[in-house]
C-alpha cells in the first residue's frame, strides 16, 4: 500500500522540521462556528494538522459543515479524521486514522468497527492510515468507552511491546494516547522506549505521534525531545475557544505559537 497524500506531506513535514503539532478539535464539544475559531488560532499559531474527532463523537450534517468550516479557517493544512466510531467519517476531510485500539478488550475496537467502517472509507474515497492506537494509564474517558486494559506508566517495556507489535502488523503511525484531561504526558522514559521500536531497520519508520496530558510549551517539549514525531494537543487549545472567538483571538494564537515553537525548537536538534 502507497503511502497517500497526507503521509506524504507528513514525511516533508518531518524532513524539515523534525517535528509536528496535530491540533484536535472534537466536534462534540466545540462544532460549527466554536470549531472554526479554534481552527483559525491554531492554523495562524502554527500547527501542522487538523484532527477531528473524539470519544463520542458528532456525526451527520453537523460533522460535515464543521469540517467544512475548518477547512475555510484553516486553509491548505490537512483535516484528519480521528474517530471515535464508524459514524465518526465525512467526506469533506482528506484522510481518516483508520485505526485499531490494540489493547482493547473488545473485539469490536480490534476488528468489527473496522469492518463496519472500510466501505464507507472505500466510497468517501478520503486517505485512509493504517494506525494502531494504545490507551496508556490513567485512559479517562476513551481508555472507559474502548474498553482498554490500559499500559501502566511505569511499564515502559509493555508500551514498547505494543509499538513493536503495531510495526509487525503493518501499521504506518502508532498513536499513544493518556486521554484527554490527563494530569501530565506520559514518562519520557515510556516515549523513548516506543520511539526505539519504530524502525524497522532498512529506512522506514513506523511515525509515532503522542497524545494526552500536555497542557504548557515545557510538556510539549519534553514528548519531542524523549521522542514523539510529533504530538496531539486538544484540550490546551479549546480552553482558549472563548478568546478564538472574540476580541483575544491574539491570546489564542500565542497559546498555539508558544507549543507550536517548543515542538520545533526541539525537532531542529533531528534535522
Amino acid at each position: 500500500m502507497k503511502d497517500g497524500k497526507v503521509l506524504k506531506y507528513y514525511a516533508e513535514k518531518l524532513r524539515s522540521q523534525g517535528a509536528m503539532l496535530f491540533s484536535l478539535i472534537d466536534p462534540d464539544k466545540l462544532p460549527l462556528e466554536k470549531g472554526a475559531a479554534v481552527a483559525a488560532a491554531s492554523y495562524e499559531g502554527g500547527a501542522d494538522v487538523i484532527l477531528v474527532g473524539g470519544s463520542i463523537g458528532v456525526q451527520g450534517g453537523v460533522l460535515d459543515e464543521t469540517v467544512k468550516q475548518i477547512k475555510e479557517n484553516a486553509p491548505g493544512l490537512p483535516v484528519v479524521l480521528y474517530p471515535g466510531s464508524p459514524g465518526g467519517l465525512t467526506p469533506e476531510a482528506d484522510a481518516v486514522y483508520f485505526m485499531q485500539m490494540l489493547n482493547s478488550r473488545d473485539v469490536y475496537w480490534l476488528s468489527t468497527a473496522q469492518i463496519q467502517a472500510a466501505p464507507v472509507v472505500a466510497r468517501m474515497k478520503i486517505e485512509a492510515i493504517p494506525t494502531s492506537y494504545v490507551i496508556l494509564e490513567p485512559g479517562r474517558a476513551v481508555g472507559w468507552i474502548g474498553n482498554a486494559n490500559a499500559v501502566p506508566r511505569d511499564r515502559a517495556d509493555l508500551a514498547a511491546a505494543c509499538a513493536l507489535a503495531a510495526r509487525y502488523l503493518g501499521a504506518r503511525v502508532f498513536i499513544t494516547d493518556s486521554g484527554s484531561g490527563a494530569p501530565s504526558p506520559a514518562p519520557s522514559e515510556m516515549i523513548s522506549a516506543i520511539r526505539k521500536m519504530c524502525a524497522a531497520g532498512n529506512g522506514d519508520e513506523m511515525l509515532y505521534f503522542y497524545a494526552g496530558g500536555v497542557k504548557n510549551a515545557e510538556h510539549a517539549a519534553g514528548v519531542i525531545k524523549a521522542g514523539a514525531h510529533g504530538l496531539h494537543v486538544g484540550n490546551a487549545f479549546e480552553e482558549g475557544e472563548g478568546e478564538a472567538r472574540g476580541a483575544g483571538g491574539a491570546a489564542a494564537i500565542a497559546r498555539v505559537r508558544k507549543i507550536a515553537d517548543a515542538i520545533r525548537a526541539e525537532g531542529k536538534k533531528r534535522v
